[in-house]
């Protein structure tokens, strides 16, 4: 009977990973947030100035949780096509992009009179219109605006972790006292993103998420 031999690098791994109990923990659940998108907008550079002045810079009022990422002190009013029905006070996020785009919730867009797809952000060909009124002028968009689909920002390391990538669906759970599944999360992954979920305050409202005792985010098979 012969007898299997261990060469030397094997048996100091049994060593390490049993006898001194140095086994590769599993990696841990990613710290996840859920956070509610309300209606804003984010503009161009050239739009700043013709609607806050010439010359002027979005100013930073509070960092969001994306870093490099900001709620601006800036607003503008968004007025729908009869020119009758308008949201007064929507905030400018920034920075700067190079196209202007407004993204509401379903029910924002009832109120201005606006049938607006669900899209990703920055998809905006061949969507409607408003118009953007500032303290210092006014711009009319041909197209921009939004239901902003909703979706789950990771970097590499939570998308290797949850078995997904870039442009991947998932599902996401919560539990609350209207425990709600979402399906159809767009992944979206990249080097340096936190791992949060936006969903719109019509989505939020419905899962009463600010009383949520449980979220979880679901590889979609």
């Amino acid at each position: 009977m012969s007898v299997a031999t261990l060469d030397r690098g094997t048996v100091e791994r049994i060593v390490r990973e049993i006898v001194l109990g140095t086994r590769s923990a599993p990696p841990s659940t990613p710290k996840l947030v859920v956070s509610i998108s309300a209606r804003h907008c984010h503009l161009t550079d050239e739009h700043v100035e013709v609607l806050f002045g010439p010359g002027r810079k979005l100013t930073e009022e509070k960092p969001l949780y994306q870093d490099g990422f900001f709620a601006a002190a800036e607003t503008v009013m968004i007025v729908g096509p009869n020119k009758r029905r308008m949201l007064p006070s929507v905030r400018v996020l920034g920075p700067t992009r190079p196209a202007s785009q407004v993204e509401l919730a379903f029910t924002d867009s009832i109120s201005l009179g606006i049938e607006i797809p669900v899209r990703a952000s920055g998809k905006i060909a061949g969507t409607p219109g408003c118009v953007l009124v500032g303290p210092a002028g006014v711009v009319e968009l041909k197209e921009g605006v939004i239901r902003a689909e909703r979706h789950v920002h990771m970097n590499l390391e939570h998308a290797r972790f949850y078995g997904v990538k870039n442009g991947d669906r998932m599902s996401l759970r919560i539990e609350s006292s209207c425990s709600t599944t979402f399906e159809d999360l767009l992944v979206r992954a990249d080097q340096t993103s936190k791992l949060e979920v936006h969903l719109d305050t019509d989505e939020g409202n419905a899962a009463d998420l600010d009383h949520a005792v449980r979220v979880e985010l679901i590889r979609q098979e």
